[in-house]
């Protein structure tokens, strides 16, 4: 994170909030009182922005400067909204792709997903607020770029984004290795978001639930896992190579 993405003390992070800078997260000293603390939490309420809270030694690790409790980070680029984004592409008469990506937190994974998204014309990039790993500068680093690129929305639940694809007409495709349904035969030809899950835990049970269909990549080696940027990519490109078909 450069240090232009830093801001510290309570009035600066105030009026940045008041300002409707994009911030991407915030840290509030634990214990912490009075009237500015007090409207600053409020404000951060209000903006929907939710802070963590934590020891004062985390903060002075941060910044030697007079901190007064807060830090906050700004983020590099503007987030956008997913049903602007699906629209658009639909009154331009092109067919949506949408890569939603469901609690992965490394910052080099989520850099280079945002790189094949991009170089698969990828309309844009779905995370959520929280257990999503931030869009800082290192992972545009990691990107070489295509953060910059690739329009991200940022959403308080992935539910939300799906049922805002679903109304639009896209087909919601979860990857899971807990299908029989291989990649081949998953909608990618017609408008479709994708959802990537978590390395460990993949895509949370409730969205592959509410999912219009399931894709599997198949394997036949003995380890039987892909690194999760390496599985978006292989994805992707079976939506790029069904839709040039």
């Amino acid at each position: 994170m450069t240090n232009d993405q830093l801001i510290y003390g309570l009035r600066p992070i105030l009026q940045a909030v008041q300002d409707n800078q994009t911030i991407e997260k915030v840290f509030l000293q634990k214990g912490l009182s009075g009237s500015l603390y007090a409207q600053l939490e409020g404000t951060l309420r209000d903006a929907g922005i939710e802070p963590k809270y934590v020891p004062v030694e985390k903060l002075d690790r941060v910044t030697r400067g007079n901190h007064q409790g807060a830090v906050a980070y700004l983020s590099p680029i503007d987030f956008f909204d997913l049903e602007e984004i699906i629209v658009a592409a639909q009154e331009q008469g092109r067919v949506p792709l949408i890569l939603a990506l469901d609690r992965i937190t490394d910052v080099r994974n989520f850099g280079a997903i945002a790189r094949t998204a991009d170089c698969c014309g990828v309309d844009a990039i779905v995370i959520p607020k929280n257990d999503s790993a931030p869009v800082s500068a290192d992972a545009i680093r990691t990107s070489t770029g295509a953060l910059l690129e690739v329009p991200v929305c940022k959403v308080a639940h992935m539910k939300d984004a799906l049922f805002v694809a679903q109304s639009l007409g896209l087909k919601v495709v979860a990857a899971t290795e807990k299908t029989e349904t291989d990649m081949y035969a998953a909608p990618f030809k017609e408008g479709c978001m994708l959802i990537m899950g978590n390395e460990e835990t993949g895509v949370h049970k409730s969205l592959i639930q509410l999912s219009d269909a399931q894709a599997l990549i198949p394997m036949s080696g003995q380890i039987n896992s892909l690194n999760v940027s390496v599985a978006t990519g292989v994805l992707l490109y079976e939506a790029v190579r069904q839709r040039k078909a």
